[in-house]
């Protein structure tokens, strides 16, 4: 894929021009794919019980009992749909991870080929399909856990306020406190917003790579795609920059950013 060569491209681009304590060994690698296996049997252990359920639900009337019964079944079912979520949040984040130290550890390996690497599973095994419930419209799509929207939105004032510095800071907190969020694909292309308004090019071009990495089909993916294009035109990549800037219109040929992918690659000389 066309994409994956850009992707690729640019992950090279920033191997070579990084500074020497960010390149990593196979030793690194195999210790991140550690730290993901321990993190992974942590959750399991969300599933042991820790004693026998002690429902109060003896004296008073029958109507009183019921109700009793009724309200902890309620707190129950909020606790599942909450450790669901968190358990969804989780394997997203680390099949993402899985497969990001795959391609890196082909990338280290001289007779791997990476265009040949298949899509991963998913961490935990495959989801099985199970009949679609009736849709009910008035429960929301995707949960967010307590805050989250705040600090988000917190961190996006603060970018339209121009207090690049802080902007970036929330967002990166962010990132480290909600891996896997749902708002993290918009998180990572605001911070970058803020890491260009600051200046820092390079750290802003890694960061519109995340956002686009993370959700190369989503709303924002046409302009993380185009904001990369951009960084890496000014960073002087111009060869991959012109790439990169070309996708934008073949993958998302009906968005606003074609329009700015277009001028960019004129001002850049792209053939």
């Amino acid at each position: 894929m066309r994409v994956a060569g850009v992707v690729l491209a640019v992950s090279l681009t920033f191997a070579g021009q990084a500074p020497a304590q960010d390149q990593q060994t196979l030793a690194d690698i195999r210790q991140e794919l550690t730290v993901l296996h321990v993190e992974v049997q942590r959750l399991k252990r969300e599933f042991s019980t820790t004693g026998s359920p002690t429902p109060s639900t003896a004296g008073g009337t029958v109507l009183e009992r019921v109700d009793a019964i009724e309200s902890e079944l309620q707190r129950l079912t909020r606790l599942t749909e909450q450790l669901n979520a968190r358990i969804d949040r989780v394997v997203a984040d680390g099949s993402n991870r899985v497969g990001d130290l795959e391609f890196r550890l082909c990338e280290l390996e001289p007779a791997c080929d990476i265009s040949k690497l298949s899509q991963g599973t998913t961490l935990g095994g495959d989801v099985p399909v199970t009949p679609a419930a009736t849709p009910q419209p008035s429960q929301p799509q995707t949960e967010l856990a307590v805050g989250e929207r705040a600090e988000f939105d917190s961190a996006t004032q603060a970018l339209e306020a121009g207090d690049y510095a802080k902007a970036a800071d929330l967002f990166t907190q962010f990132d480290a406190s909600y891996p896997g969020s749902p708002l993290a694909a918009e998180a990572h292309l605001k911070r970058g917003k803020a890491l260009d308004g600051l200046g820092d090019t390079r750290e802003a071009a890694r960061a519109y790579l995340a956002s686009f990495t993370g959700d190369g089909s989503g709303p924002f993916s046409a302009e993380a795609l185009y904001k990369l294009g951009s960084a890496l035109g000014r960073l002087g990549q111009t060869s991959q920059a012109c790439v990169t800037l070309g996708e934008v219109s073949v993958r998302f040929p009906s968005a606003a950013s074609v329009a700015d992918a277009h001028r960019e690659m004129a001002s850049l000389g792209c053939s």
